[in-house]
């Protein structure tokens, strides 16, 4: 298997800017006591994410699964059709008066998603991150309720967690491969 040594920056970049979306998503109403902790793991996402960039744009001619024949399609369709899933079920979630459900429904489109981009990337990793995304997707408003808290607070501090350690891990793996 090749090392996808861009695609391993790209993953820090993007999934340290999406971790840093869901801990500001968790700010909604979680405990007064958590806020602190939601800005300070924002903003070490923001850092790995900026880290990201970089190493994105300085390796920019390094291989990506990306360049491979039919891999961009499939990933552009996996994208439209993850986007156009969420915003559906959003509005739809929104006019049944159900916003507390919005933020597990996206996660849960997000980590099926995660699952045709195994196929993309060629990386067996995105199934876990699929599996704990789903796994967040479902726990969030059960334990939302159970401790008193916006279902967001709880999605998004487990998905922003995911993200941030998946980001991380690009990282990590940029450098073994590098």
């Amino acid at each position: 298997m090749e090392e996808y040594v861009r695609d391993y920056a790209m993953y820090a970049s993007v999934f340290g800017l999406f971790s840093m979306s869901w801990f500001g998503w968790a700010q909604e109403k979680p405990r007064e006591s958590w806020r602190a902790g939601l800005g300070i793991a924002a903003g070490a996402a923001l850092l790995v994410c900026l880290g990201g960039v970089y190493l994105s744009i300085t390796n920019w001619d390094a291989p990506s699964a990306l360049n491979e024949t039919n891999a961009f399609r499939a990933y552009l369709i996996a994208f439209y059709a993850e986007l156009a899933l969420a915003g559906i079920g959003s509005w739809l979630l929104y006019r049944a008066k159900k916003p507390s459900f919005v933020a597990p429904w996206i996660t849960l489109v997000v980590g099926v998603h995660f699952i045709s981009l195994k196929s993309v990337f060629d990386d067996a990793a995105l199934y876990l991150l699929a599996a704990l995304m789903i796994a967040v997707a479902l726990a969030a408003v059960p334990l939302a309720r159970k401790l008193n808290v916006a279902s967001s607070a709880m999605t998004g501090i487990g998905c922003g967690t995911i993200l941030l350690g998946f980001a991380a891990l690009g990282l990590i793996r940029f450098w073994m491969a590098a």
